[in-house]
């Protein structure tokens, strides 16, 4: 016997039906989509890196949103990260003060607590006090190619500086500093390249910045543990003129039993077997360095900014380095004020905070430096690179631990 044949739905009734039934179909998609990412989320969340203040540490100080460089207006951060094979463990930082699209100039002071390091094109921030383009951070050995591929970046781009086009020829002096990090690097291998660092300015953006084995901190080690990119921020008061100070730092500094936390000395309450011998990383001698760049929205001139630089060397000294003899802590600041200061002609018109307001500001500087250092070894991972070096990540059990022996964990 044949089936029966279905008698033939009138067109409105069918129009009506599968509207219906296509309706059924994107709200169950729509519940099924809902329940997966209800499952999925607290994978999310699990996987996202704690920051110190999430761990309990106290810190002094108002951060702002984001708690990091990118909260003073305009300043946009971007990185590459190398990771290959065994041995390759390293990248670059950029720093842009006023945004990949904008070429405007900033006033600036740069300061060297310890000068066993490299920051080039600081001889001109000096003589001119102004900060053309970004500040690069990399690897010791990668200072070169990154200077070069920024001018090279600045030439495609048509942001060149804009304090050096007085009727001449363009050229730029840019500024990169380094850390090394030949421990857990191949660093005579010479990974770093033009495109790497044209990534790292064409990613660059406002917002969270990425920390730990991030960007020209892929390598680093710091205080006997894994060190890196760290950044934070502080918020002055309405009152003190509602400023933004904000830290970035390439931490790659001191020795284990230096190591202090909110005045906890962690390094030394921290279990010896965790990460001890020299093999693993630790250093018996502060022979490291720190880059520490600082960004501000108050109306400073370059010789104030050279004063809030200096600063920087307090936060540091609270987390227990003293810049040793072949360590290089060098420091620069800008302020993303006074837009029109670079003008080529004709008088600009600038302001200036009296020098008897920047004490905020400089509390504000040391706290974010400290709080910055901390976050960088906060999201730091354990790893293994060149020769199989290791590095063990500070643990954060540990670290609480010795927070509340003190009654300093928060």
């Amino acid at each position: 016997m044949r089936p029966r044949r279905r008698a033939s739905m009138p067109d409105e009734r069918r129009q009506a039906y599968n509207t219906d039934t296509m309706r059924g179909i994107a709200i169950s998609s729509r519940l099924a989509l809902t329940l997966a990412l209800a499952a999925f989320a607290p994978t999310v969340f699990a996987q996202s890196k704690p920051r110190a203040r999430q761990l309990g540490v106290p810190f002094e100080g108002t951060p702002g949103p984001w708690n990091a460089i990118t909260d003073v207006r305009g300043v946009e951060v971007g990185e590459t990260t190398l990771i290959s094979g065994t041995s390759v463990r390293t990248g670059v930082t950029a720093i842009l003060p006023r945004g990949k699209q904008n070429r405007g100039a900033v006033f600036a002071g740069w300061f060297s607590q310890n000068g066993d390091g490299e920051m080039t094109g600081t001889t001109w921030v000096e003589e001119s006090g102004f900060l053309d383009g970004p500040v690069m951070i990399t690897n010791t050995h990668s200072v070169g190619v990154v200077r070069d591929a920024v001018i090279a970046w600045q030439v495609k781009t048509g942001l060149t500086p804009s304090t050096n086009t007085y009727g001449q020829s363009f050229f730029s002096l840019p500024v990169v500093a380094e850390t090394f990090d030949g421990f857990l690097n191949d660093v005579n291998g010479f990974h770093v390249k033009p495109d790497h660092v044209f990534q790292a300015l064409e990613s660059a953006q406002s917002g969270p910045v990425k920390e730990g084995n991030r960007g020209g901190g892929t390598g680093m080690r710091c205080y006997g543990f894994k060190g890196g990119t760290g950044t934070a921020s502080r918020k002055l008061e309405p009152g003190a003129g509602g400023y933004t100070v904000g830290v970035l730092v390439q931490c790659n500094c001191g020795t284990r039993n230096q190591l202090t936390v909110a005045g906890v000395p962690v390094g030394r309450e921290i279990p010896g077997n965790l990460q001890r011998s020299a093999s693993e990383g630790e250093r018996e001698t502060e022979v490291g360095s720190i880059i520490i760049v600082m960004a501000t929205d108050a109306p400073l001139l370059p010789h104030q900014l050279k004063r809030l630089a200096r600063r920087a060397t307090m936060g540091l000294a609270r987390t227990g380095s003293t810049s040793g003899n072949s360590s290089g802590d060098i420091f620069i600041a800008f302020s993303t004020a006074n837009p029109d200061a670079a003008r080529p002609a004709g008088l600009a018109s600038l302001k200036m905070l009296p020098n008897q307001e920047m004490n905020d500001l400089f509390s504000a500087s040391v706290q974010a430096t400290e709080e910055a250092i901390v976050n960088a070894m906060v999201a730091a991972e354990t790893i293994t690179g060149a020769n199989n070096h290791s590095v063990a990540a500070l643990p954060h059990d540990a670290l609480k631990s010795a927070l509340k022996k003190y009654n300093r964990l928060q």
